[in-house]
């Protein structure tokens, strides 16, 4: 299959663990989810192959060389911190040294990789800046800069996203107004990057270029809660999508 159309997902997984407390007796559960079909189902629908890695398998699997991801064309990181990717099980857990992934990919997209980072929790900065990405090797492959700290903005509201370059490819085509999305991670958009939709004052979608590959922050979620039912379900969702992983893969 040509690279181009093939993606490799990392992240967009989660297990809750629940205290039950009834009177006098508590008991717990644990539930595993994962999050990435509506993603995935957008894409493959465009035509793309999709690899996925939950967080769990890509701690363990995820290509440690930037050449281990050549195969790909559009690699993809969602609601994954970077812990994550550095920390393999094998050096946490028995000090074995591995690769530094988010090295990997950076060098990935110099040699013209395509590289998305989608928002969440655990993305850009993160909740509680957990995430942990600004002042990484990915950072410096992203169209934007990250905020130290906390740069979640919750709009329970909702707060409607709105195109600002509409000649740009992964913009062409999409109607100008949008559903309202929940929530964003705040980002600085670097010079030189393009500036494609805005949620309020602060950037959606932007877009750039690190050596000869190309890099999209997509501050906001795929998939709920930042990124509610109507979002997903609207025709444009499948679009958007698509969309990115064909410019940002030079497809």
């Amino acid at each position: 299959m040509d690279r181009s159309r093939r993606i490799l997902i990392a992240g967009e997984s989660w297990v809750t663990h629940s205290i039950h407390q009834k009177g006098f007796d508590s008991f717990t559960t644990t539930a595993y989810t994962e999050g990435v079909g509506p993603l995935r189902d957008a894409l493959e629908a465009g035509g793309f192959s999709v690899d996925y890695q939950p967080a769990h398998v890509a701690a363990r699997s995820f290509p440690e060389t930037a050449e281990g991801l050549a195969d790909y064309g559009t690699v993809i990181l969602s609601d994954i911190g970077a812990n994550t990717l550095l920390l393999h099980p094998e050096t946490f857990e028995r000090s074995i040294p591995h690769g530094d992934r988010l090295l990997a990919i950076r060098d990935y997209v110099a040699a013209g990789g395509g590289l998305v980072m989608v928002g969440g929790y655990l993305t850009f900065s993160g909740i509680e800046g957990k995430a942990r990405y600004g002042g990484t090797p990915v950072e410096e492959a992203l169209p934007i800069t990250m905020l130290p700290g906390d740069d979640r903005v919750e709009a329970p509201a909702g707060v409607a996203p709105v195109v600002r370059a509409p000649e740009h490819p992964i913009a062409v085509g999409l109607p100008p107004t949008w559903p309202a999305l929940l929530g964003y991670n705040r980002l600085r958009a670097r010079p030189g990057a393009e500036v494609v939709a805005t949620v309020g004052e602060d950037p959606l979608i932007v877009a750039g270029r690190h050596g000869a590959g190309r890099s999209v922050a997509f501050a906001s979620d795929c998939g709920p809660h930042w990124c509610p039912p109507p979002f997903v379900g609207w025709e444009g969702y499948a679009r958007i999508w698509q969309a990115i992983a064909r410019w940002v893969s030079g497809g």
